[in-house]
């Protein structure tokens, strides 16, 4: 099935290291995709850059990213807009950027 905008929001684990040297995604560790961003843990700084770096990651508006779960967690569930779950992996994977 391919993703559009009347498409059911796809849902990823992810898993955050707040507090890095450099935001990047770091690709697939099984079903959790891993992102590292410069903002700390507090006050929702690393999820707002985390939603970010993942629509950048996606091409789409951070709009269309929210984490649904895992707040206060290194692990979250994050649902993206617009996008199936073959098509975030498709564009988050690591081993085909230049």
């Amino acid at each position: 099935m391919e993703g559009g905008a009347d498409a059911l929001p796809a849902r990823v684990s992810l898993k955050v290291a707040p507090g890095a040297s450099k935001e990047s995604v770091d690709g697939w560790l099984g079903e959790t995709l891993k992102v590292r961003v410069v903002a700390p843990p507090e006050r929702g700084k690393a999820n707002a850059a985390a939603e970010k770096i993942v629509a950048l990651a996606l091409g789409i508006s951070p709009d269309d990213v929210s984490i649904i779960s895992g707040h206060h967690s290194a692990r979250k569930t994050i649902e993206i807009q617009g996008l199936s779950v073959g098509q975030i992996r498709s564009r988050t994977d690591v081993s085909t950027w230049t």
